[in-house]
């Protein structure tokens, strides 16, 4: 069942949830992503895809362009110490638990830096762990301090509310194993530099490749935790169907969202910052959509998100 209720409409119009900007299949909303998410109706989100702080930006170091340059993302990277933070991922987790559909579904992007807590939370609140997936990049940024091994992945945990029973998640395996050419598709995942953006795995099929978001997807500005466009359609595409009702409650520069325009997907994406939310306007404002996919929901849906 896709959830393109008029309820879900309803609970987007509401006086009290504040609209950034909208469309007939997005909407963006500002404000504090806690309280936003308590505004939303519960069960219509068939997938909620987060991208939460890392908790990076504490005074450390990087290296971009070649140069020594501070881990400085914003005040909303900052770690507030571990009962803090614990605190804020158990919050957010539980408020978005409540807003999934049946067959709903949730991917939380991290490091080692957060992604452990995300998982331990996650399981307190009775979800399931469907898949880790671990995103390898071999073009990482250097370790500078010469003292630990080079961080060179991400983690991509999914994961849907424990059911009696089967789960009923929603998984498009046929579609996920047709592109990777008949083989059932793994769970790991390459961004390599370009040129190498197919590494083969001895006839069991390939890693799936993801380069850096490139002057295209940065065209109209760009985010410091930018995702690639294409690692968000996978995500995407895997675990919702066509007309469904996507959200992201830290949606930055609006990747997850364009990638739900462009793959036949309904949007709603909450932040606190207005120059991220501005340049997520223009962005969705100039998503392909493909007709064809979008015109089923359509006749069950509202022509306008108020």
């Amino acid at each position: 069942m896709q959830t393109t209720s008029s309820s879900l409409v309803s609970s987007l119009s509401s006086p009290s949830l504040p609209s950034f900007a909208k469309a007939t299949d997005w909407k963006l909303c500002k404000g504090d992503a806690l309280g936003l998410l308590e505004r939303l109706e519960p069960g219509r989100f068939e997938l909620i895809v987060a991208d939460p702080p890392y908790f990076l930006s504490n005074g450390g170091f990087t290296c971009k362009g070649g140069k020594r340059v501070p881990v400085a993302k914003g005040s909303w990277d900052v770690s507030q110490g571990m009962d803090a933070d614990l605190a804020f991922t158990h919050s957010w987790l539980h408020k978005c638990r409540r807003l999934l559909s049946a067959q709903g579904s949730l991917w939380v992007s991290g490091t080692q830096h957060n992604i452990f807590m995300v998982g331990f939370v996650l399981q307190q609140l009775g979800y399931k762990l469907l898949n880790t997936i671990t995103w390898y990049k071999p073009n990482a940024s250097p370790n500078l301090s010469c003292r630990y091994f080079t961080h060179s992945t991400e983690l991509l945990l999914w994961a849907a509310p424990m059911a009696k029973g089967k789960q009923r998640h929603i998984f498009n395996y046929a579609l996920m194993k047709q592109l990777n050419g008949n083989k059932q598709m793994r769970d790991v995942w390459t961004l390599p530099k370009a040129g190498e953006e197919e590494l083969s795995t001895e006839g069991e099929g390939k890693l799936w490749s993801f380069t850096r978001p490139g002057k295209e997807e940065k065209r109209f500005g760009a985010h410091p935790t930018q995702k690639p466009l294409a690692l968000m359609k996978r995500i995407i595409e895997a675990s919702s169907q066509e007309g469904a009702w996507v959200l992201d409650p830290f949606c930055g520069s609006g990747t997850a969202g364009v990638a739900a325009l462009e793959t036949g997907r309904r949007f709603v994406g909450l932040d606190c910052d207005e120059a991220s939310l501005e340049l997520a306007r223009h962005r969705l404002s100039a998503a392909r959509r493909p007709a064809e996919a979008m015109q089923p929901a359509r006749q069950h849906a509202p022509e306008a998100i108020s």
